[in-house]
């Protein structure tokens, strides 16, 4: 079996060993909770869940939908909380789409903390845009990974995708 490595996740493992909670409670519970979508990088609210960008992002533009409710499985959700969560991806991913111009993406959601989910309380999907070669030698070599783009600017772009 091939074994590869990301060190660069290090600190994302560091900071979520607990699975997204702290003293303080849930990571995205706080961030829905708070009036700071700007300090948050909260992308898009809707009536059932919310477009929040990855700290810790695979690429450029990376970003998660979660639902308000805390809930650790898909089972767990509602047919609303269900549909609300499937539109938002359909959306975040046109304006990706629309500002970013990636050749593919990764959809997916890691439930469970043996599935890989760093914060495995608090189900949530990952949207993640793939350009041809975005994989290189630079995390391999000098524990360093590139992300091409300041995640405030992206924020931006991708609300003013989304407000159209």
């Amino acid at each position: 079996m091939k074994k590869l490595f990301s060190p660069w996740r290090s600190k994302y493992i560091e900071t979520f060993a607990d699975g997204g909670k702290n003293d303080k409670g849930c990571t995205f519970c706080k961030a829905a909770e708070a009036d700071r979508d700007d300090a948050n990088f909260i992308i898009k609210r809707e009536a059932k869940c919310f477009a929040i960008m990855n700290l810790y992002p695979y690429n450029s533009g990376h970003l998660m939908i979660v639902p308000y409710r805390h809930v650790p499985t898909l089972l767990d959700l509602s047919d609303e909380e269900t549909a609300g969560i499937m539109l938002l991806l359909k959306k975040t991913t046109l304006a990706l789409q629309s500002v970013s111009k990636p050749d593919g993406f990764n959809i997916g959601a890691n439930i469970g903390r043996s599935a890989g989910a760093g914060i495995d309380t608090h189900v949530h999907f990952h949207l993640v845009p793939r350009w041809n070669g975005d994989t290189n030698f630079m995390p391999v070599l000098t524990d360093t990974k590139l992300i091409s783009e300041d995640m405030k600017e992206m924020l931006v772009k991708l609300r003013g995708a989304l407000s159209k």
